[in-house]
Formats: C-alpha cells, sequence, structure tokens
C-alpha cells in the first residue's frame, strides 16, 4: 500500500471510530438525561435547575439527617453564599408580599423568626389558631421526645406462658417489619429475626411445636380516632401495640390497611415459626402473664430514629402510635385522648402551647386541631436550642426540598427552584388545608424557621405551589 493509500484509509479508520464513539457518548448522554429529568435535575436547553453547588455539597441519602456545623445544627444541603447578617424585617415582608396568593383562596397565616435570636421579622395572623394538618406530626414528636429522651427503644417480646406455650408481647413498635432490611432500606427490628432467635431457644428446651398467643393490650381505648371519617382507611392503620409493616397489605400510603393488625403480625410470626421448623398448632389472643420469662426479644430503632423516619415520610401511622406512647410514659393509659392531653401538657410545660389551641390526634388527620403558626416557629427554635440536645431529631427529621420525603417531588416550577436543597419542612396536607413548617438558609447565610398555614384553600394546587414559592423566596433573600 503506497503512502497516499495508507494515509486516506488512516483517516476513514479514524472517521468510523469518530462516528462510534459519537453514537455511544451520546447514548449514555441521552440515559443520563433521561435518568436527571425524572429527578427534575435536567433541563433540555437553558440553566440547569437547581443551584450551583448542588453537587459539591453532601449528597442527600435515605436516611434524614444533615451534616452538623460547629453550632451542631443540621444544615441544609447546599451551603449559604456568605456570612451572616442582622436580618431585615422590612426585606422579609417584602419577599413574602411579593409571592401572589390570589390563586388559592382561602386565606392564611404566618411567622419568620431567627432562628438563633428568636427576633420576628414577619407575622400575619401569627397568634390565630389555624388547622395544622400533618405539621401536628412536630407536636407530638417533640413531646416523646421530651419524655422518653432520643435513645428510648421499644421491645417486642417473645415470652413463655406454660407448657408449649409462648406469647407474642407488642412492645409498640411503629416500624416492626415482617422481613429483615435489604440493602438501601431503613433499618428496623423484624419478625424473621425474632422468630429465628426464638426457634433457636425452643430447640435448645427440645420442643418443636407451640401454641402461639399474642398480647397488644400495651394500648388501650379506641384503635381507630372517632375524629377520623371512614374515608381516611387508606391513610391509617387501626392503631395497635402489635402489628407489622405498619399493618399496609400492599407495603404502601395510600393504601390497603388490615382491620386487625395485632392478628396479622401474630400470623405473619407463626408463619416465621414455621419457616424455622417450629410447628404452630394454633394462634389465639391472649395476655401474658406477669411472671413471664422472655424467650426472645427484638428491639426498635432508638426514637431519635423514629421521628426522623415518621417525619421525613409523613407517616401516619407512626405518630399515632407515638401519640400512646406519649400517654404512657406521661402514666396515663396508653389511649389517644390521654396522648394528646400528654402532649398538650409537656408542650405547655415547655412553654409552647397557647391557651387557645387544640389537638384531637397525633398526626394531624383531625380537622378540629386548631394551631397557630408562631407556636409552631417557638417549636423550632426550642428544637435548635443548645439547651434542648433531645430535641434536635425534630430538625434532622425534616425533608430537603427537592431531595427526599414529602418535599422529593416540591419546588419544581422556575418561581420555586431556588429554594431546592435550602429550604427543609414538614409538609401538611388535608383537603382546602396546606402547610409547611421548618427552617431555612438565605442567601447571606442567615437561619430562618418559618411556618405558612393555608386554610379554605379553593385551589389545593395553588396552595402547594404557593407554600413552595414564599419559601424559596425566603431562601434568595439578602436580609
Amino acid at each position: 500500500m503506497g503512502p497516499r493509500r495508507f494515509a486516506v484509509a488512516l483517516v476513514a479508520m479514524l472517521a468510523v471510530v469518530g462516528v462510534i464513539l459519537g453514537l455511544v457518548s451520546g447514548f449514555f448522554a441521552s440515559a443520563a438525561g433521561s435518568g436527571l429529568r425524572a429527578t427534575g435535575l435536567w433541563s433540555d436547553g437553558g440553566a440547569s435547575t437547581v443551584s450551583p453547588g448542588t453537587f459539591d455539597s453532601p449528597a442527600a441519602t435515605g436516611t434524614p439527617s444533615a451534616t452538623a456545623a460547629a453550632d451542631g445544627l443540621p444544615r441544609p444541603v447546599l451551603p449559604a453564599a456568605t456570612e451572616t447578617r442582622v436580618p431585615s424585617a422590612r426585606q422579609v415582608a417584602a419577599r413574602v408580599a411579593a409571592v401572589d396568593d390570589a390563586a388559592m383562596g382561602g386565606r392564611f397565616s404566618a411567622q419568620v423568626a431567627d432562628l438563633a435570636t428568636g427576633e420576628v421579622l414577619y407575622a400575619h395572623r401569627a397568634a390565630s389558631p389555624a388547622i395544622p394538618a400533618s405539621t401536628t406530626k412536630l407536636l407530638t414528636s417533640t413531646a416523646a421526645l421530651s419524655l422518653l429522651g432520643p435513645e428510648h427503644v421499644f421491645t417486642t417480646e417473645v415470652v413463655r406462658a406454660g407448657a408449649g406455650k409462648v406469647v407474642l408481647v407488642g412492645g409498640g413498635d411503629p416500624y416492626l417489619a415482617s422481613r429483615a432490611p435489604e440493602a438501601g432500606e431503613p433499618a428496623s427490628a423484624s419478625l424473621a429475626a425474632l422468630a429465628a432467635t426464638t426457634a433457636k431457644a425452643l430447640r435448645k428446651a427440645g420442643r418443636t411445636e407451640v401454641a402461639l398467643g399474642y398480647d397488644a393490650s400495651l394500648f388501650s381505648g379506641p384503635a381507630w380516632n372517632p375524629r377520623w371519617p371512614a374515608g381516611y382507611a387508606d391513610q391509617v392503620t387501626p392503631v395497635s401495640a402489635l402489628w407489622v409493616d405498619e399493618g399496609r397489605t400492599a407495603g404502601v400510603s395510600p393504601g390497603p390497611r388490615v382491620p386487625d393488625p395485632a392478628r396479622d403480625a401474630a400470623e405473619a410470626f407463626a408463619a416465621a415459626l414455621e419457616k424455622k421448623g417450629v410447628e404452630v398448632t394454633r394462634t389465639a389472643k391472649a395476655e401474658a402473664p406477669a411472671s413471664a420469662r422472655p424467650l426472645a426479644r427484638a428491639t426498635s430503632l432508638p426514637l431519635e430514629q423514629v421521628v426522623e423516619r415518621l417525619l421525613l415520610a409523613s407517616d401516619n401511622d407512626a405518630a399515632e402510635v407515638l401519640l400512646r406512647h406519649v400517654a404512657l410514659a406521661a402514666h396515663a393509659d396508653g389511649s389517644s385522648a390521654e396522648g394528646t392531653r400528654a402532649v398538650r401538657r409537656t408542650l405547655d410545660r415547655l412553654g409552647l402551647w397557647p391557651d387557645d389551641a387544640r389537638l384531637q390526634d397525633g398526626s394531624g388527620l383531625a380537622r378540629e386541631t386548631r394551631v397557630p403558626a408562631e407556636a409552631l416557629v417557638d417549636l423550632l427554635r426550642l428544637a435548635a436550642d443548645p439547651a434542648h440536645p433531645e430535641l434536635r431529631p425534630v430538625l434532622t427529621g425534616l425533608p430537603v426540598a427537592g431531595v427526599e420525603g414529602s418535599l422529593r417531588n416540591r419546588y419544581g416550577d422556575e418561581a420555586s427552584r431556588a429554594g431546592r436543597g435550602l429550604v427543609r419542612g414538614k409538609t401538611g396536607t388535608l383537603t382546602g388545608v396546606h402547610a409547611l413548617a421548618g427552617y431555612l438558609r438565605t442567601a447571606d447565610g442567615t437561619q430562618l424557621a418559618y411556618a405558612f398555614l393555608v386554610n379554605d384553600a379553593t385551589d389545593d394546587f395553588a396552595a402547594k405551589v404557593w407554600l413552595d414559592r414564599v419559601s424559596a423566596a425566603l431562601s434568595r433573600c439578602g436580609c
């Protein structure tokens, strides 16, 4: 082959390679673009839909936690641009007023305050009680952490109850699971592990056949709050001290629930025992003898992680279980009525309960609950107070806007995208009722606690959009 023909052949070969590389790189770029579009982090043409620095910051994970700074406060995902300066009430008010609220209808109440100093920078009907929806979970969680402590755990036990009989005793673990968690799933105690330990102990005692009883007597009172309409049956499980997978038959919420969570858990435990070679002759409701000896036990996540998990997902089921534990911690019976009474008394002791507020459940499903915006801001400020480290999970459990939990699919339009990664908040949603309460970091580094409660909204979607936009506007503020 002559030099000229060789050169031509070489050029042709390089051209082919270039085409192939172009196609391959185009494929992966397309695939990456599709994946990022699904998360809202990619747009065709124009600027990125997230603020600069997103990918230089600690990535959000499935665990609701944040990096703590020197002052111990959890940080939003994105860093602030500059150092903190004294905030301006006038500028905060201007930011809120600039976000049009006409489309949502109804009325709103709100308060914004400096998280560190408590200086109120904005207030609109802040002292007027309003329906808080799921921001109620902040109240329940705060009371539980205050009374029980962040390291408290709930224990599910299997005890001996005579020859050839064992009793599964519910300890009110809201996240007791049927199986051990897989990689990437939240940690939790499981009936599978409990059954394995129980079967081992039974075999050691020479038994491979038992009758199984189940005891859910830790809680008392109605399992279904009378203030909940029947239509909420896919939103919350009848409350029980013994359940598995939160009584969700499809593993999701909203979704179908089992009518008798305790029996369902016992049957799941019996099946797990059978898999370990122990025959269960019958399963029946029972009461564990006071002197019964433990055979095996499963310990829940620490309360701080329970609180983080329930706030992240706005978990009605876990919140209602915690309400019963608050009642028991206050030395009352484990009923919903005593739970709400204990929450009120605990928050009053902490200086957080106004005289005209009302509480009817632990999750916020009851529309009769009334809480002013200023009480929620006071609660958030107390959780940030170095004198109350036991309350810190109330802040670390708040989902990050546009990243995780109940805020994962929010902050999607041009007017709210700036809030992604900077705003953390607890959502609240009922028909005509929308709320957001949490904290954020402004463009100049100021940390603000905020609460916005919208009641009687005529356009539910517009109300959510307004909440996203107004909190995002504050995050852009050089206040």
